[in-house]
């Protein structure tokens, strides 16, 4: 099973170091990240691995929304499921 994490905010420092830990404490496998900084507006796309997650998908998402808040960034879990159903034809 797979995630879709989204990143939107004023590029700083550690953004990416952030989210990977979090990642790394869940037991959340990076797949692929794509990133973008326009001007000082950070973009990231990350596609994660949450097969084998040692917490509720919810927590995930909260926890993720969380970093992003203290941040001043968006950060935005998504199921594949869901995902695929709002991009398919």
């Amino acid at each position: 099973m797979k995630a879709v994490v989204t990143v939107i905010g004023k590029d700083m420092v550690g953004i990416l170091a952030k989210v990977a830990d979090q990642c790394s404490k869940t037991n959340v496998n990076i797949i692929e990240v794509t990133q973008s900084v326009l001007q000082d507006l950070f973009a990231m796309i990350m596609l994660v691995d949450i097969s084998g997650m040692n917490c509720p998908f919810t927590q995930l998402a909260d926890q993720m929304a969380y970093i992003g808040k203290e941040m001043g960034l968006q950060i935005h879990v998504m199921h594949e499921d869901i995902f695929n159903s709002m991009h398919r034809i």
